[in-house]
C-alpha cells in the first residue's frame, strides 16, 4: 500500500510539473511568487486537477445496451432547450497551491530557457571536507553492514577451519566475520560565487520597472543556487549615490532622486577588494537601470571602471535596461558601442514583464 501510495504522488508531482512547464511563461511574469517563497519551498498556484475514477452506481436503470427499445431505435439524446439558462448553483474552477522545492522549480527553469550548466572559471575554488563511506571497519550499526565482506570472511573462514561442506552450502556469519561501512574523510573542490544585485531607486523608476528587477532578480537566484553550493548575495541600491541594503530593504525600498551610476560601481569595487578575492570566488554582478544617467561625464567613469576592473574581474557583468514611462536613456547604447565584442558583458532590453523571459536567457544562457 504503501509503494501504491508514493507511486500515485510521484505521478502527482509529474502532472503538477508539466502543468508549470506549459504555463512557465505566465509564471516568470508573476511577482507574488517571491511573497510565496518559504525557505527552499515556493507555493505556485495552479488549476484545480481531478484524477479521473469509476465510481459504483446501483444499476437501477438497467446496463449498457439494456432497457425498453428496439435494435435500431435513436437514443434519447434529450430536448433542446433555448439557450437561456438562470444562475448555477455549483462551484467554478478553483486553484490549487502546490509546494515545489527552489531546486525542482530550478530544473524547470532550465530545461524551459535550455539553460547550460555554469563551469566555473579560473582557480576560484576552494578545497572542501567532506565524509564518506570508502572504509571498512569490525565494529558498527547493522544499518552500515557490508553484506559482502562479510560472507566473504564468513566463507573464508568456513573453508580454512574445514567447515565448508560444497554439498550443503551454508554461510553463517559468526561475531568476527562481520564488516560495517566506515567513514574517511575526503576533499574535493568547491566552487564559491557571489551575486551583487544593483538596481536603481531614483525618481524615474517606477513602480512596475523595480517589480520588474525583484521578480528577475528571484529566477536568477534560484538558478545559481542550484548550480553552486555556496552563494553569497549582495544587494546595492542608487539615485545619486549609493549604499547597501538588506533583501528586505532591496524589494520594498522606493525612493526618488537623480541617477549616477558610477556611485554604485565604485561601491561594488570596494565590496570586491575588501571581501571577494578574484581568485577564489565566482563574481557575477547583475545591474539594472532605466539608462538615464546623470550625464556624459558619468558615463565615461562608468565605462573605465568596466573595462579596467569590474568586466575582467566578474564571471559575467550583466546589464538590463528597463524601459520608464518617462523614457529610457541611453546608457544600453553606450554599453552595446563600447563593448561589441566582449563575452563577459550581457545586456538586454526589458520593455515591460513579457521581456523578463528573454532576458535571463540572455543573462543565464552564456553558461558563465
Amino acid at each position: 500500500m504503501v509503494l501504491r501510495i508514493e507511486r500515485d504522488h510521484i505521478r502527482f508531482k509529474d502532472i503538477i510539473k508539466g502543468r508549470i512547464k506549459r504555463d512557465f511563461k505566465k509564471y516568470i511574469t508573476q511577482g507574488e511568487m517571491i511573497g510565496r517563497q518559504d525557505g527552499r519551498v515556493v507555493s505556485i498556484p495552479v488549476p484545480q486537477i481531478d484524477l479521473p475514477r469509476f465510481r459504483h452506481g446501483k444499476n437501477q436503470g438497467g446496463g449498457v445496451a439494456q432497457g425498453d427499445g428496439e435494435v435500431g431505435d435513436a437514443t434519447d439524446a434529450g430536448q433542446p432547450g433555448d439557450g437561456h439558462g438562470h444562475a448555477g448553483d455549483q462551484p467554478g474552477q478553483h486553484l490549487l497551491e502546490v509546494d515545489i522545492t527552489l531546486e525542482e522549480l530550478a530544473q524547470i527553469l532550465g530545461e524551459e530557457l535550455e539553460l547550460p550548466n555554469i563551469e566555473p572559471k579560473g582557480e576560484r575554488q576552494i578545497q572542501e571536507e567532506a565524509d564518506r563511506y570508502t572504509g571498512i571497519r569490525t565494529t558498527g550499526p547493522e544499518s552500515l553492514r557490508h553484506n559482502k565482506r562479510t560472507f566473504r570472511r564468513a566463507l573464508k573462514r568456513q573453508i580454512s577451519t574445514g567447515t565448508y561442506d560444497p554439498r550443503n552450502p551454508q554461510i553463517i556469519p559468526i561475531k568476527d566475520d562481520m564488516r560495517y561501512r566506515a567513514r574517511r574523510p575526503t576533499t574535493s573542490p568547491r566552487a564559491n560565487a557571489v551575486i551583487i544585485y544593483i538596481m536603481d531607486v531614483s525618481g524615474s523608476m517606477g513602480d512596475e520597472q523595480k517589480e520588474i528587477v525583484r521578480i528577475e532578480s528571484f529566477w536568477i537566484d534560484t538558478w545559481l543556487r542550484h548550480q553552486y553550493k555556496e552563494l553569497d548575495i549582495r544587494y546595492l541600491v542608487h539615485d545619486a549615490a549609493a549604499r547597501e541594503v538588506d533583501r528586505h530593504t532591496f524589494y520594498h525600498l522606493r525612493e526618488s532622486g537623480g541617477t549616477k551610476i558610477s556611485s554604485a560601481y565604485q561601491l561594488l569595487l570596494k565590496i570586491l577588494d575588501d571581501e571577494y578575492d578574484t581568485n577564489e570566488w565566482n563574481i557575477y554582478p547583475f545591474h539594472f537601470s532605466d539608462g538615464d544617467n546623470w550625464g556624459s561625464g558619468d558615463t565615461e567613469l562608468c565605462l573605465k571602471l568596466l573595462e579596467e576592473r569590474l568586466v575582467p574581474d566578474s564571471n559575467l557583468f550583466c546589464y538590463g535596461q528597463v524601459e520608464s514611462p518617462y523614457g529610457s536613456g541611453q546608457f544600453l547604447k553606450d554599453l552595446r558601442s563600447h563593448f561589441k565584442d566582449e563575452d563577459k558583458l550581457a545586456t538586454s532590453n526589458i520593455p515591460d514583464k513579457d521581456g523578463i523571459y528573454g532576458s535571463i536567457k540572455t543573462f543565464l544562457g552564456k553558461g558563465a
